[in-house]
């Protein structure tokens, strides 16, 4: 009785309401807070920095990411990890530009078979760790090397050209006067964040995160909702790896390398935490926008790439500090 209380009560870790003040001491607060900072630092450092040009531009730079990032968050949350998500992603890449110019399907046509390659990576990610009982680092980390390793086998080393005119609207085109991808990252937030806070079954992946074992007992269908979380993954690397090669207008295999690492730092700086049990699509979001503004700023000033990676490294280990005195305060 004790562990299904538990586990029925649990709920997003976000502040409890009181207005204004309560959001600026949570995590998106604080993060939003230091991005308006850093955003106000780096335009006076350049004045290419806050053009709609640059910003735009910068929006379609970060929408593969943040597609990613979304079910990344609802993943973290329960407890797990995906780290195969960049090689999923190359390896829808591959399957698109394969299965239009060899296979020889339309491409409408071949743009749904990349979408449920992904949707089944991620389902075999899930099969495994629910039925198999696998450890999701463990095997997602083993998915990474096979899904890269597909992707090779299936481009031999060969990029795909020549897509119609038609294709690279998705990635290079604009609706009112925003960037196509953008208006997709935007719904798919949308959503996303709806069904994480305003759904029993985002309020399961909580409990799940905070004690799986008090969930099952509960009565939750833990398995079958890990599968649900692992398959849209997969299928928003999916779709992630559609709009990337529509905005860069060639195939290869090794699209989407580190992408992963990119999508959990987001997460992670978002205020989800890496235990589970805690996070939100908002923060999610605004660590998204976050890291792209950086090294975008960063590039802008003249700073290397190195260092930039360096200073994303300290914002993060901040962010994760930061998170983690949260939590202390609010289990006092």
């Amino acid at each position: 009785m004790f562990m299904a209380e538990q586990a029925a009560s649990s709920r997003p870790n976000t502040p409890p309401p009181g207005g204004l003040r309560q959001f600026l001491l949570s995590q998106e607060g604080v993060l939003l807070l230091l991005g308006v900072a850093m955003v106000l630092l780096l335009a006076t450092r350049s004045d290419k920095f806050l053009t709609v040009d640059n910003l735009l531009n910068q929006g379609r730079l970060l929408a593969e990411i943040g597609l990613v990032a979304l079910p990344m968050t609802y993943i973290i949350i329960t407890g797990g990890i995906d780290l195969s998500v960049g090689s999923i992603f190359g390896l829808c890449a591959v399957v698109l530009g394969f299965s239009w110019q060899v296979v020889g399907l339309p491409l409408e046509l071949a743009i749904v078979v990349t979408l449920i390659t992904g949707a089944l990576a991620g389902l075999v990610n899930g099969l495994f760790i629910v039925r198999v009982g696998v450890p999701p680092l463990i095997m997602t980390l083993a998915t990474l090397a096979f899904y890269r390793g597909l992707a090779q086998g299936i481009s031999e080393a060969r990029s795909v050209t020549g897509y119609p005119e038609w294709f690279f609207g998705m990635g290079q085109g604009d609706f009112l006067g925003v960037p196509q991808q953008l208006w997709v990252l935007a719904l798919a937030t949308l959503v996303a964040g709806i069904i994480l806070g305003l759904t029993t079954f985002g309020r399961a992946l909580y409990a799940i995160g905070n004690n799986e074992t008090a969930a099952r007992f509960s009565g939750l269908p833990v398995d079958r909702y890990k599968l649900l979380i692992y398959t849209f993954s997969g299928l928003m690397s999916g779709v992630a790896g559609y709009i990337f090669v529509s905005r860069v207008t060639t195939t290869r295999s090794d699209m989407g390398s580190g992408l992963e690492l990119d999508a959990i730092a987001a997460v992670v700086l978002g205020g989800t935490s890496i235990l589970g049990g805690s996070g939100s699509i908002l923060g999610t979001i605004i660590g998204v926008i976050l890291i792209q503004l950086l090294k975008n700023g960063l590039a802008l000033t003249g700073v290397t790439t190195d260092a930039t990676t360096v200073v994303i490294g300290v914002v993060l280990i901040a962010a994760i500090l930061f998170n983690t005195f949260i939590q202390r305060r609010r289990a006092q």
